[in-house]
């Protein structure tokens, strides 16, 4: 649903068949993916979406068990004097006025103004015999006081944690680029490049240290891929696989962002290293290892990301590096092992034909995604 804002254009929201196909889970990919996003801005219709999926039969009954297991819980076990009187008041607020299904939202702003922070008042026989002043305890206005309206809109802006918007937009970027980035990988890649630098021109090797580089090169984004999605990488990984921001979309994400930060890297690396007689240049190795990463991703659609990654890798090491290293493990007796595998258009073209077909395998595969990983 479209409706339009003077000067601003028009502006999308969540209608009523929308929502109870999100609700009923058949919503395309897309539209689920837009309608989460929307609902964290707009009050209105994440009251909409609330409502669908409480009475959607797909969705009603669990969402009602869910809330009576948990009151269940509450009453058995019992919680902290303020606790439960605020759980109290929320269960008993104008929010909660839909039944044992869940809140039924007339309008989400008042909803939230009445319920984000319930008064529990004392009865008046209660203050009479304690001698407090009726006035000690006045029902709240709907209407905060201006301090308090300054502080909520400080806090929106802010976020739940305090953390300003740009800090934050930051963060959700580094979290979509995935462990890769935030851990040991990072710094592996670093060692990587640096010691080439260092051994080439610290400890005096010269051109004979590109052919390692050049072998190592296409699978160093490989371990990034495998430690930037699934079980072991990620805490949230369940989380994660069943929203519409998961599976391949995420994995994609990820792998991306570990290309963008070894491609540069390691080719500005190459370039930097003097040039071998003979050899091949320092982007020989960017289409094996697009291709190498690509048939990781869709080798992981069967067997999982980290499983994926490593039999590629192992199988690199095995048909490439060590018959590249037959004559010798550095100079030109490596550079002469390792160029038929990266040198000329014809083996440069047939890593782009094994790239093109691993994207199009792992297009065919995406629905594989979807599932949790087997352990």
């Amino acid at each position: 649903m479209r409706r339009e804002r003077p000067g601003r254009g028009p502006v999308w929201h969540v209608d009523a068949e929308l929502a109870a196909r999100y609700a009923g889970g058949t919503a395309a990919e897309s539209d689920a993916w837009s309608v989460e996003k929307h609902v964290e801005a707009c009050g209105a219709c994440a009251a909409q979406v609330s409502s669908a999926a409480r009475t959607a039969p797909e969705t009603g009954p669990l969402l009602a068990g869910i809330r009576a297991a948990v009151l269940e819980r509450v009453a058995t076990e019992g919680l902290p004097d303020r606790a439960a009187a605020e759980a109290r008041g929320a269960v008993n607020s104008p929010a909660y006025a839909g039944g044992p299904e869940g809140p039924a939202y007339g309008n989400a702003g008042a909803a939230a103004s009445t319920t984000a922070s319930p008064r529990i008042t004392a009865s008046p026989a209660a203050r009479a015999s304690t001698g407090e002043s009726p006035a000690a305890h006045a029902a709240p206005t709907t209407n905060p006081p201006a301090d308090a309206r300054t502080s909520a809109t400080h806090t929106t802006a802010a976020g739940a944690t305090g953390v300003s918007p740009r800090l934050s937009r930051a963060a959700r970027v580094l979290w979509a680029a995935g462990p890769a980035l935030r851990g040991a990988w990072a710094v592996a890649l670093g060692v990587v490049v640096l010691g080439a630098l260092g051994l080439s021109y610290g400890a005096g090797l010269g051109a004979s240290v590109r052919p390692l580089l050049l072998v190592t090169a296409p699978v160093l984004p490989l371990a990034g891929v495998a430690l930037s999605y699934g079980r072991h990488a990620d805490p949230l990984y369940e989380v994660v696989t069943s929203t519409p921001s998961g599976g391949l979309r995420l994995l994609l994400v990820r792998a991306a962002a570990v290309l963008g930060v070894s491609v540069p890297a390691l080719t500005l690396a190459g370039a930097a290293l003097p040039p071998a007689a003979g050899g091949p240049g320092a982007a020989a190795w960017l289409l094996p290892g697009l291709a190498l990463t690509l048939a990781a991703l869709a080798l992981g659609s069967f067997v999982g990301s980290r499983r994926g990654a490593a039999a590629v890798g192992g199988a690199w090491a095995l048909f490439v590096v060590a018959p590249a290293t037959v004559g010798g493990p550095a100079g030109a007796a490596l550079m002469a092992g390792a160029a038929p595998y990266f040198s000329g258009p014809a083996v440069q073209s047939g890593w782009a034909a094994g790239a093109l077909a691993c994207a199009l395998l792992l297009a065919a595969r995406r629905r594989s995604f979807d599932h949790l990983e087997t352990p």
